[in-house]
């Protein structure tokens, strides 16, 4: 039942996507809605390599998965698909997705005092200023201009090296969940994860990979993992959100609150968020503001009733059939299904959850460990993705 609703609501947001935008092109700002992209069927290199590595998963990825060392095995059948996925739309748009006047790597070049861009890093979030971020910049804190700053420095600058960068991190969660979770049954679902058309290559993609092995570091060593999850929270200020799974990762079945854990856990987030401080960046400063900056832009125009039920429907194609069959009373998907639901109802997340979702989302495949017939639902994973690949020319 839940699959035919998931299925209807997928093609309600088609349908109206292709209504509104014929009446006013300029309201949705997303001419394939509920995806951020345009309707463009297409294939490329990366076509028959996808599907190869879609076939060898399917067959294979479920015997696999006990294998000694199915872990290494999965990360890299997850790059390997994903920037296979990637290489559909072509090498030259793998590359400059980054790139772009609103993507991060526009204001790396003008990064040359790095304490200087945190102490007035604030002040530069609101638009019509002259030395306004850019889009994405502004829209996050300092944490993910940084990490792109970074590899500037290590000489690994460049459209290329940051997409590349992305995948790699991004495809870590494939093995912190499993651990997580204790359970390796999961990794073939990880493997063919829709959502991979749209790490390679976004900064969100990376974050990911950076939150779920916050997470799973919080199962084992509350402190750094905190540290890691207190990072997560100046990549972007929608991380905030990951609360509810940071809850599960120091929560065990058949005990109270983990009032010691969860305290080793907050301490290692805020010496983070103090190091920011100190630096002369403060969350909620950044956070009032990017408030502001969202509704001097499309967030304005894009509408609040269409988006509120379209943004799930994005959500179904990032998760795809055996995601959605998987929803369960696990821990680990009510934690993310509380996060995605009040990201949703906030009114910040109008359209291109697509991508912005991703840290939340990819935890709903933990549900699919429990999936019988599991070779026919992966095939329906690898379906969707490669549909999705195939017929929308995505921003991301």
């Amino acid at each position: 039942m839940r699959l035919v609703i998931a299925g209807l609501l997928v093609v309600a947001a088609i349908v109206a996507g292709v209504v509104v935008n014929a009446l006013d092109p300029n309201l949705l700002y997303a001419s394939a809605a509920p995806i951020f992209g345009n309707w463009e069927p297409h294939i490329g290199l990366g076509t028959p390599i996808a599907v190869l590595i879609a076939f060898l998963v399917v067959a294979k990825g479920p015997e696999l998965a006990e294998h000694r060392f199915a872990l290494p095995i999965a990360y890299a059948a997850s790059v390997a698909f994903t920037f296979a996925l990637a290489m559909i739309d072509g090498w030259g748009r793998f590359v400059t997705r980054l790139t772009t006047e609103d993507e991060y790597l526009h204001e790396v070049p003008g990064i040359t005092d790095v304490p200087a861009m945190l102490r007035g890093f604030a002040a530069r979030i609101p638009d019509f200023q002259p030395d306004s971020w850019t889009t994405h910049v502004s829209g996050h804190p300092p944490g993910a201009l940084l990490t792109f700053v970074g590899l500037d420095r290590v000489g690994l600058g460049g459209g290329a090296a940051a997409s590349i960068f992305c995948v790699l991190v991004g495809s870590l969660a494939v093995v912190a969940i499993p651990k997580a979770v204790n359970n390796n049954a999961v990794l073939p679902f990880l493997v063919l994860f829709p959502g991979a058309v749209w790490v390679g290559a976004s900064a969100d993609g990376m974050f990911m990979g950076v939150a779920a092995v916050g997470l799973y570091l919080l199962t084992r060593w509350p402190v750094l993992g905190g540290v890691v999850l207190g990072w997560c929270l100046f990549l972007s200020y929608g991380l905030v959100l990951l609360a509810p799974l940071a809850l599960a990762a120091v929560w065990r079945r058949g005990e109270g609150l983990p009032l010691r854990r969860i305290g080793w856990a907050v301490a290692g987030a805020l010496a983070v968020v103090g190091a920011f401080a100190l630096s002369g960046f403060w969350w909620l400063d950044g956070y009032e503001l990017v408030k502001l900056r969202y509704y001097q832009g499309i967030g304005d125009v894009r509408p609040y009733w269409y988006w509120v039920w379209a943004n799930l429907a994005a959500l179904a194609l990032v998760i795809g059939p055996a995601g959605i069959k998987g929803l369960r009373k696990d821990k680990w998907v009510v934690a993310a299904g509380v996060a995605i639901l009040a990201a949703d109802l906030s009114g910040l997340s109008k359209a291109e959850t697509e991508r912005i979702w991703l840290p939340f989302a990819v935890w709903l495949m933990a549900g699919t460990a429990k999936l019988d017939n599991q070779k026919r639902w992966l095939t329906a994973q690898a379906v969707t993705a490669l549909a999705v690949n195939h017929l929308v020319l995505t921003n991301w």
